[in-house]
């Protein structure tokens, strides 16, 4: 999957998060909630955007931690959705596992990038001597 795919991927993501948010009860717990997922989910488009526009290696690790972080946070109110029985469980779970899935690649992504800053690192320290 390249950053194209990813970029239309989390975007589909926070649409489906804003549609799922709007159909939260219009309780205290509902509103909280929701404001907290919409956050959280719409987060994880936008960051990922930005990540994608690091001026470094470096950079993108940074970033892209946020997504990873935005996109468990966001695994986290869905999941806190179903404990509540705020919606139904069959409604929420799709966007859980998207949640989930998009939480593992940026991990990832991270990793793999993180891997790449430290033999840069490595191969400058090298080039000193």
């Amino acid at each position: 999957m390249n950053a194209d795919d990813l970029k239309k991927r989390t975007k589909q993501f926070a649409l489906r998060i804003l549609k799922l948010a709007a159909a939260l009860p219009n309780t205290v717990e509902g509103k909280v909630v929701k404001g907290q997922l919409v956050r959280a989910g719409t987060s994880v488009g936008a960051n990922y955007r930005a990540a994608c526009r690091g001026r470094s290696t470096a950079e993108f690790v940074a970033k892209i931690g946020v997504v990873e972080e935005e996109a468990d946070e966001s695994a986290f109110w869905l999941e806190l959705i179903i404990e509540a029985t705020l919606l139904q469980a069959s409604r929420v779970l799709p966007l859980l596992r998207e949640a989930n899935e998009l939480t593992k690649i940026m991990a990832r992504s991270r990793i793999s990038a993180s891997k790449r800053v430290r033999q840069n690192r490595q191969s400058a320290i090298g080039n000193r001597k």
